[in-house]
């Protein structure tokens, strides 16, 4: 057994440039894992920049100089900050608050929606079971209140942190900005000098995902955006707190749409019933949700990678259990990262 574990090792790791390579990979994973907690706002920063660096280079490109067009898109980051704590935020608290207070009544109503389904089907269903299913999701919204409340007072003995990195990021994102070529240069200097493997990883990744990543942020700018302006439209209640969860679920591919498609007709009919404005909202979010998937992803993505839907679906469900919404977020940027290491290797090595 040992003999044929070590001729597996020499066979997969006898060039250099392979061993430098998992090497690299193996202490960025390990700093993620061990200090990910306390570089939060690094890492944060960094991606930040990373996804505002391509307006840089995009306004470098027609003659600005680099600091000039730093601190122009610096000061558009600030912006967007700054309306994002003071006037998003609040508001998604307080329609979230809100549907947390309406929930029992929207449930009763509802309930009184399900219990018809015995009268219809009684083979299939009871009236016990209907109640019960409603005492239980009583009991959970009221879980759900309490975590609320206590999240808030619990965040009060946390509003020192969040200030210092609400400070602290913005300052970390000028920085990265500016100077992120010199740091990129100052650690590559304690590399090898023999590293195309490396550099190979780099280039495939540093092309396909910047597509991706900040195409992803601009389809849910986009998709977010178009669903409240139609659902303040239309007069639905909660319009920017669904609005941001239909932008956000362009983030789970093949299911996230279907998933919020939910939340959304049982808002829309417990405000409405089944009326002309309840049709008027599902033909509208369908119209949305089509043009995001025939129109706007081909349109942002032309040059996405090339990954399996199994594969994106496992990296998804894999990595989200891992780092939460993050790895969601970036959950193909590494299933990307691990094909192109794949396609980097050493061919030799595969023979």
């Amino acid at each position: 057994m040992f003999k044929v574990f070590r001729s597996w090792l020499d066979h997969f790791f006898a060039d250099e440039q392979a061993l430098l390579l998992v090497v690299v990979l193996a202490v960025g994973l390990g700093a993620i894992l061990m200090f990910g907690s306390t570089l939060a706002p690094v890492i944060a920063s960094m991606i930040l920049a990373y996804l505002t660096l391509g307006l840089v280079q995009w306004l470098e490109r027609f003659g600005v100089n680099h600091l000039p067009a730093v601190w122009g898109i610096y000061s558009l980051f600030i912006a967007l900050l700054i309306a994002f704590v003071f006037v998003l935020l609040p508001l998604l608290w307080h329609q979230t608050t809100g549907l947390l207070s309406d929930l029992p009544l929207m449930l009763e109503k509802l309930q009184g929606l399900f219990m018809l389904l015995p009268e219809q089907y009684p083979q299939l269903v009871t009236a016990d079971q209907i109640k019960q299913i409603a005492d239980a999701a009583m009991a959970e919204i009221g879980n759900a209140g309490q975590l609320v409340v206590s999240f808030s007072l619990a965040s009060i003995g946390q509003s020192l942190t969040w200030l210092v990195y609400l400070v602290l990021v913005p300052i970390l994102v000028f920085f990265f900005l500016k100077d992120g070529h010199m740091m990129v240069v100052w650690l590559t200097s304690f590399l090898p000098n023999e590293r195309n493997v490396l550099s190979n990883v780099w280039l495939e990744m540093d092309q396909q995902i910047a597509n991706y990543v900040r195409g992803k942020v601009v389809e849910i700018v986009i998709v977010g955006s178009a669903t409240y302006a139609a659902f303040l439209w239309l007069d639905l209640n909660y319009a920017a707190l669904l609005a941001m969860v239909v932008g956000l679920s362009v983030l789970i591919p093949y299911i996230g749409a279907t998933l919020v498609t939910i939340p959304v007709a049982l808002i829309g009919y417990v405000q409405w019933g089944v009326s002309t404005e309840f049709y008027t909202l599902m033909v509208v979010y369908g119209i949305i949700q089509a043009l995001d998937g025939n129109v706007l992803v081909p349109l942002l993505f032309s040059e996405a990678v090339n990954l399996h839907p199994v594969a994106i679906i496992v990296a998804v469900l894999f990595f989200g259990s891992l780092w939460g919404l993050w790895g969601v977020f970036f959950a193909i940027p590494l299933a990307t990262l691990i094909k192109a290491v794949m396609n980097a290797w050493p061919k030799k090595l595969l023979s």
